[in-house]
């Protein structure tokens, strides 16, 4: 049974300045002219981008990441994803893990659409059998005709959208990771899309999805969890969540 389970985790990450970061400055920067002690006693200032996060998720839980930018909400989907290791606490994953930060991530633009279709499954951890089983219904769901058969350097900013969209919501993930961002495409393919991210989010054992957008998350979510500077302030229902989420002064005044 896919889960994830993360136990008052913590993500730091250390801000190296031009002085910090020469490691010859490090280490000489405190030898005198007339020789001695070799060793720094400069310390390196970090940023706690998660703090003390705790939560349980599975099968069937479709969990919406609300917040303001720099929230942390993008950091705790790549502690769920293990790209990131918590520098406290613990992070346990079971299950395959579909990462979808950046819709461009894992294309390339030297080839054509029809390899990048590949490239990509694999990328999220699709077979080459399962992605050419797929290529046709993503070419007609693409609409790009052609272009398919051309370099990915010769595609707008909306028709590379279109493709890594057609792979992404074809694909059958046991834990689906979604970072929003796929405004750049025209309303009319937005509806179509719409239709697929819903059909993959069935297809998926446990979905958390990061969005600013109420509609995406009303749509694909029946929980949420508000991130703010780095910690958890509420998880709860959606609606709940939301309403306090625009109006925080409601949450303060149902904890008083």
């Amino acid at each position: 049974m896919v889960s994830i389970e993360v136990r008052r985790a913590s993500v730091e990450f250390p801000i190296f300045d031009a002085k910090t970061r020469s490691l010859k400055k490090a280490v000489l920067g405190t030898v005198g002219r007339a020789g001695g002690k070799i060793g720094t006693d400069a310390r390196v200032p970090v940023v706690e981008a998660l703090r003390d996060i705790t939560l349980s998720l599975r099968h069937g839980d479709r969990v919406g990441l609300i917040g303001h930018n720099g929230a942390g909400k993008s950091t705790l989907l790549r502690l769920m994803s293990g790209i990131y290791e918590p520098t406290r606490g613990t992070s346990q994953i079971v299950g395959k893990v579909a990462p979808v930060f950046d819709l461009g991530v894992g294309m390339d633009p030297e080839i054509s659409g029809y390899e990048n279709i590949i490239i990509r499954g694999l990328f999220l951890g699709m077979t080459r059998k399962q992605m050419e089983a797929r290529t046709a219904e993503i070419a007609e769901f693409t609409e790009l005709g052609d272009y398919l058969s051309m370099p990915l350097r010769t595609y707008s900013t909306g028709m590379r959208v279109r493709l890594a969209l057609g792979v992404v919501t074809s694909i059958d993930p046991e834990i689906l990771l979604l970072d929003e961002g796929i405004g750049a495409v025209d309303a009319a393919f937005l509806e179509r899309a719409r239709d697929r991210l819903t059909a993959l989010v069935g297809r998926s054992g446990i979905l958390v999805f990061a969005s600013h957008s109420d509609e995406f998350l009303v749509q694909l979510c029946t929980s949420a969890l508000w991130l703010d500077r780095g910690e958890i302030r509420e998880q709860g229902s959606l609606g709940t969540v939301l309403s306090h989420y625009k109006n925080p002064a409601s949450l303060t005044g149902a904890l008083q």
